[in-house]
């Protein structure tokens, strides 16, 4: 059987920046095995597999190269641009519903996941940690200011041994028009620095909007490919917004 799979730039409006995700639009799932595995194959930090309902929504899975995640912010958004822009779909997450704004942003709209304080991991091995808390999945580590952030070299196995998917390591924006800064570490996930992390804006959000007062904000996550997601808290939910390019078709066999 041939596979065939677009590979999109998300939260981007160039070519080789953002997050890249993989994504199969089929008829019916693959077995779970199989999905894996081509997760592993494409090697990216999420392949994103939907199917079609009658009523015209998906049900949409995401996968690591190593484990099935309940929510990804990037290849939701990057299926919500191979179909055109907009889309409604079913995952483990509940509904999440994607369209496109008149600039061409497309807008996500997701759970919010505010964080709780907690003691940091003893395990961390991060220094100079202002405030520390918890979403539902992530672990969220504040920090003096960008230039910590944006110089951060963690001790990947240290982070590994922390019970979270991902470790939001986060200061306050040190550029005009951004406001705040974050990097993502995931090496439990198999994805040791996430280049681009809508779901961890699902967190940071709620986060910054407390401290600055203010309920519509604009992130940079300041990785090696870097990228910007625009948000928007309102109530329980996060508006968050990016764009998107297409940068390859693969086929592949199985």
């Amino acid at each position: 059987m041939a596979l065939d799979i677009t590979v999109v730039d998300s939260f981007t409006d160039r070519p080789f920046a953002g997050n890249p995700a993989a994504v199969a639009v089929v008829e019916s799932f693959p077995d779970d095995t199989t999905m894996q595995l081509i997760a592993r194959e494409m090697n990216l930090s999420e392949t994103a597999f939907a199917v079609g309902r009658a009523d015209g929504s998906y049900d949409l899975r995401w996968f690591t190269p190593t484990v099935e995640v309940d929510l990804c912010g990037h290849a939701t958004l990057a299926t919500a641009h191979v179909l055109g822009g907009s889309g409604r779909f079913m995952t483990r997450s509940g509904l999440l519903t994607c369209t496109t704004g008149e600039d061409g942003w497309i807008q996500m709209d997701f759970p919010a996941d505010p964080p709780e304080a907690v003691n940091p991991p003893e395990t961390l091995g991060i220094d100079g940690i202002r405030w520390c808390g918890r979403g539902r999945t992530d672990l969220l580590v504040e920090l003096a200011d960008a230039a910590t952030v944006r110089s951060l070299r963690p001790d990947m196995s240290a982070i590994a041994t922390v019970d979270v998917r991902c470790v939001v390591v986060t200061a306050a924006g040190d550029s005009a028009g951004i406001d705040c800064v974050s990097r993502v570490f995931g090496p439990a996930s198999g994805i040791p620095e996430d280049p681009v992390t809508g779901s961890a804006h699902c967190t940071l959000a709620p986060f910054w909007a407390e401290r600055l007062g203010r309920s519509e904000l604009v992130g940079e996550q300041a990785s090696a490919r870097g990228g910007t997601v625009r948000m928007r808290l309102a109530g329980d939910r996060v508006i968050l917004g990016g764009r998107a390019v297409t940068v390859s078709n693969v086929r592949i066999l199985v």
